[in-house]
């Protein structure tokens, strides 16, 4: 008996080592497929770099002279455009600009612009003008930063994936902003929406009520839930490895969103 002992605590002691080295080379292993399927992937969707021309180029075949007609503004756009006020205030869809495309990207490049028909503008001085020069970074409109136009969500691409997933979004500039080309523009984005659901709540779910399951009901895995329920989370296995996947963030919300 006194031999016994201890080679059954000795066994039982190598057995759950090789538990735990076995959950760690399992999760390394999921580690390392996700960022080696993120870093292969190809990104699609991303913009050509921005390449200078040698001869100015007019986006507008419209001359901003006196004699050519300017389109007029629609009933929806008079609350957009502002009579009475400066005429570098406008907004872009007020007015007509001839863009030069042979500037040089990020520094400033000055073009000449002019009221749409209907809108009636006035300079520093308060004095009535027609046409009238603007200095804007030398971008396309894509090129922006993102704080200065607004895309479209999608709340069916999932956002928990490896690699992430993406989405064709239609982005447009924001009134007040000047560019360079269509002010509406397609781009691929990563899925960013959110339930609603705190990284911070199912992690503490998981480590004080992982073993009934309780991490995986507020995420909304209820199969889950009820599988950590009826067998005591795994006998402890099943709550460990769900409070390290919660905690790295590979386990998410079932409807696919982000945290917050």
């Amino acid at each position: 008996m006194t031999v016994n002992g201890p080679k059954r605590v000795f066994e039982r002691g190598r057995n759950i080592m090789s538990s735990y080295v076995m959950l760690l080379l399992l999760l390394l292993d999921i580690y390392s497929t996700c960022a080696i399927a993120y870093l292969s992937s190809p990104h699609v969707g991303q913009e050509p770099p921005y390449t200078a021309q040698q001869s100015p180029v007019m986006t507008s075949p419209v001359a901003l002279t006196s004699s050519s007609a300017a389109p007029a503004v629609t009933d929806n756009d008079l609350s957009k455009c502002p009579s009475g006020g400066l005429c570098s205030r406008l907004p872009a869809d007020c007015i007509i600009c001839a863009f030069h495309h042979n500037c040089s990207y990020g520094r400033p490049t000055s073009i000449t612009c002019r009221a749409k028909a209907g809108v009636q503008c006035v300079n520093e001085r308060s004095q009535p003008q027609q046409n009238f020069s603007m200095t804007l970074d030398c971008r396309f409109c894509w090129q922006l930063d993102p704080s200065q136009y607004r895309c479209s969500n999608s709340t069916s691409c999932m956002t928990v994936s490896c690699p992430r997933r993406r989405y064709n979004a239609s982005c447009e500039v924001l009134e007040h902003v000047h560019c360079l080309g269509k002010r509406v523009f397609q781009k691929r984005l990563f899925c960013n929406w959110t339930g609603g659901y705190k990284w911070s709540t199912a992690l503490a779910l998981s480590i004080a009520l992982g073993g009934f399951g309780a991490d995986r009901f507020y995420l909304g895995q209820w199969r889950e839930g009820l599988g950590k329920l009826f067998s005591f989370g795994g006998l402890g296995i099943w709550t460990l490895i769900d409070v390290l996947l919660i905690g790295v963030g590979y386990v998410g919300p079932a409807d696919g969103s982000l945290y917050i």
